[in-house]
Order: C-alpha cells, then structure tokens, then sequence
C-alpha cells in the first residue's frame, strides 16, 4: 500500500521557515493536488516528498517506511518535471528505459516495461525519434512514460504542464487522467493553476505561504471555502468579497446597501461585527439570465463597466457594495458599457466571512 503520511512536516533555510508543520495523509490510489500562488511552499513540500530537500522537521512516511533520511532512489517514487529533464542524444526509447539500465535491470526485463510503457501513452510510433523531433506534448509523455516503467509506489508531478500552450494543457489534462485510471497508483501533484487542481483532484491541499489553508474535494473547497483566501483563490471568475457591518441580521456595505444575512450566520454576530460578504459570479446576474430562483434573490441596479463575451455565457464588470464585481450572465445578449441592468443576488448563496480573521461563519 502506497500511502504517504506527512507529520508536522518543516523546512527551514539557515533561519527562515518556509514550511510549517504541514501534517497531510495520501490515501492509497488518490490523486491530491497541492495548489497555491507562487512561493507558498508547494514545490518545497513535494520535493521533500521526493528526498530532493532535507527535511527540517517532522516525519515522513511511504507506506509503513520512516522515509526522512532515505535518498531518493530508496523511496520507490517517481518524478516528472516542469522541464520534461529528457536526454537529447537518446531517442524515446533509450530515455524510457535509462533509469532501468543504470538500476542493472537486463535488456530482456526492460523491454517489456518500455513497450509497456509506451502503449499506454501512444509513443509506439516515436520510439526512434530523439527528443529535438518531438512536440512538448509528446516530450511530456515520454517524461510521463519514464516514471511508469519503474512501477513506483508514488507518482510525483511538478507543474508538469507549465511550458505547454492552453490548448495542449487541456488535452494533457485528460492524458493524466487517463494515466492515473489506468497505472492505480498514489499522484501528489503540483501546479499554481487553480483548474488543474479542480480538474485532476480527487482532493486539493490549498497552501499560502508555507501553512495549509484548507483540505478537500474539488467541491468542497469550491461550494464552502474555509476562509477569504480559499474563496478568492478557487474559482474562475473569482469569488466577489465586499466588506460590510453587520446591522439587524443584514450586512450593510460600503455604499449603503443592505444584504440580509442566512438565519443561522446572523444568529452568531452583534450589530455592529465587521463581516465580509462573498458571492459567485453566477450567483449575481441579470434578471432573466441566471440559474438561481429569482424568488430567494434581492435585486440590484447597477451600470456595465465592460463585458467580456464568452459565447454561452458573457461575464459583466459592474458596481455593487462600493467597489467592482463580477456577474455571469447566461444566454446572453448583446450589451453596451454603462447601460444600467437589474441583476438578482442568490440569497441562499451567500458566504459570510469574520473580516478580522477572513475565517467563514458557515460552519
């Protein structure tokens, strides 16, 4: 069994801490993504994960094993980069079977994991190519192909699709995720693109600078973020946030405007609490384009300061609360910038944040 446990997990450089006592479980067989802005400490963990850095503090496990002080070959992962790490002057199948060679595996016993291999990443027809002739998807496969033929018991991934264009991203979206329902096998994968998270994960760690904000599944973290952070960070459009006191169970905002708060949040707070208000762009549309209740909803005036037209759907730039939100206007119509629109706030879709701690109050 391939779990991996990571307790009270620490990284340090000389004086300064970078990681702080990350304590993580990996199920045998899950995908978890580790997700965040730049510098918040994933690519550090997984490479602790990896036996590339020293670990700090804390402990670490692989399977039953204390893995703390084992080098990197002794873990029984393996390990895709962002840069593909290919040799140039061998071809695709000198590359998927090197690490195997220099292991002291025979010919005869490599190449059926190579052949293995490249039938279930589609490379049968590159075996001779060197990498110079390959496009970047296919240069990811044989990255991806050279960590399968050594059968680890964990699959490490960092931001391995970063060099590849949008469309080529999406297509190798799907190839991971075929690979992992095909190889079964433990994935810690790293990316700061909130949907490649989404879309890969059975769960998703959420970090900011060296803590973990929040654990879940995709859904999880997406319908009842722990704080203003996670609520910020996942979703496209972002979550709107807009600052409010609390006044007889509503949120009045900075431009006077009143949000009746859920009975059970305004049940916990005092007039007067400073309170953040969060809502989906889906949840604030125009009247007659939304796929909430207008019945559970409070209408809104308020101008079009752009639009951005996205075919099925058109996303609206407008003014709510004393500051700039985002809607979502389904089956759209044409619009015009500073035409006033009555757009329907979801009620029932509300999140309410402490504004002193950003943490919810859902919970």
């Amino acid at each position: 069994m391939a779990e991996v446990h990571l307790s009270k997990i620490v990284k340090r450089y000389g004086s300064l801490e970078v990681v702080h006592g990350i304590d993580l479980e990996v199920a045998h067989n899950e995908f978890v993504v580790l997700v965040g802005p730049s510098g918040c400490g994933k690519s550090t963990t997984l490479r602790m994960i990896a036996g590339l850095e020293e670990i700090s503090g804390g402990e670490l496990k692989i399977g039953d094993r204390v893995v703390n002080s084992l080098p990197p070959r002794s873990r029984n992962i393996s390990m895709v980069f962002q840069s593909y790490a290919l040799y140039p002057h061998m071809t695709v199948r000198e590359n998927l079977g090197f690490g195997l060679k220099i292991a002291g595996m025979t010919p005869e016993d490599i190449k059926p994991r190579v052949d293995e291999a490249a039938a279930i990443l589609g490379l049968e027809s590159f075996m001779d190519r060197l990498p110079a002739n390959l496009s970047g998807g296919q240069r990811q496969r044989v990255a991806m192909g050279r960590a399968i033929v050594r059968h680890p018991d964990v699959f490490l991934f960092d931001e391995p699709l970063s060099n590849l264009d949008a469309k080529l991203r999406g297509q190798m979206r799907v190839e991971i995720k075929k690979l992992h329902q095909r190889v079964k096998t433990t994935v810690i994968y790293v990316t700061h693109d909130q949907v490649e998270a989404m879309t890969l994960a059975d769960r998703i760690v959420i970090m900011r600078d060296g803590y973990v904000e929040q654990v879940g599944t995709p859904t999880e973290v997406f319908e009842n973020p722990a704080n203003t952070f996670v609520a910020g960070f996942i979703g496209s459009p972002p979550m709107n946030q807009l600052e409010g006191v609390v006044e007889k169970s509503a949120a009045r905002l900075d431009d006077g405007a009143l949000v009746p708060l859920p009975e059970d949040i305004a049940a916990k707070l005092s007039d007067g609490q400073k309170v953040v208000v969060g809502f989906r762009p889906d949840a604030f549309a125009p009247k007659g384009h939304s796929l909430h209740p207008e019945d559970r909803s409070i209408a809104v005036e308020a101008p079009v300061i752009i639009s951005e037209p996205l075919g099925t759907e058109t996303i609206i730039f407008t003014e709510f609360g004393g500051k700039e939100v985002q809607a979502k206007m389904l089956d759209p119509r044409p619009l015009n910038d500073g035409e006033t629109l009555t757009f329907t706030l979801d009620l029932e879709r509300l999140h309410v944040f402490d504004a002193e701690s950003g943490k919810s109050l859902r919970a």
